[in-house]
């Protein structure tokens, strides 16, 4: 018995070690999983971002061109239709990764490029487009900014908006001739 207590301080030692370094170990591979897990995540969100910013800007782009009536109206309908499409699919994956702040400036200028492309499908009175497209590129610059805030991206603001503004002034007042 009197072995058994001597070599007890070592037991307990050898056992409290090995409790110790079970423990350490599960803890750092939880935290090595959760941070697998949040790059995986952040990069679908990235992914899904850009897809979404890439599509909706060709429904802006298209939209623009036909209430301008550069092009062929049927051809640019016809893109205009698919890219919406793809603006769709795209939508529901934001929906589905965004963040609420990203979510809800994602809305804001989808809404505001909606009114755009109802406005070159409907052949509507386009008085007020420097604003409807001025509106469009501010909310263009808030999504950016709430999606880098999102993910974590720094490097300052990527605002577009008033730069571009200047360039929404029409510098003349006829419509160019239907080729």
């Amino acid at each position: 018995m009197g072995n058994i207590v001597v070599q007890l301080p070592a037991l307990i030692g050898v056992l409290v070690g090995t409790v110790g370094t079970i423990v350490a170990t599960s803890l750092a591979d939880r935290a090595r999983w959760r941070r697998r897990q949040t790059v995986r995540w952040d990069e679908r969100r990235l992914d899904a971002y850009a897809e979404f910013a890439r599509v909706l800007k060709e429904v802006h782009t298209i939209a623009s061109r036909l209430i301008g009536g550069y092009l062929d109206r049927d051809q640019e309908l016809a893109a205009l239709t698919e890219a919406s499409f793809r603006h769709t699919i795209a939508w529901e994956n934001v929906l589905l990764l965004g963040d609420a702040p990203t979510v809800a400036a994602a809305r804001a200028w989808r809404d505001a490029v909606w009114e755009i492309e109802r406005r070159a499908r409907g052949g509507s009175p386009v008085d007020e487009l420097p604003d409807l497209l001025h509106r469009a590129n501010e909310a263009r610059d808030e999504f950016y900014g709430a999606a880098r805030g999102g993910l974590g991206v720094g490097g300052g603001s990527v605002a577009q908006a008033t730069l571009l503004s200047s360039r929404l002034r029409p510098t003349h007042t006829s419509p160019p001739t239907q080729r």
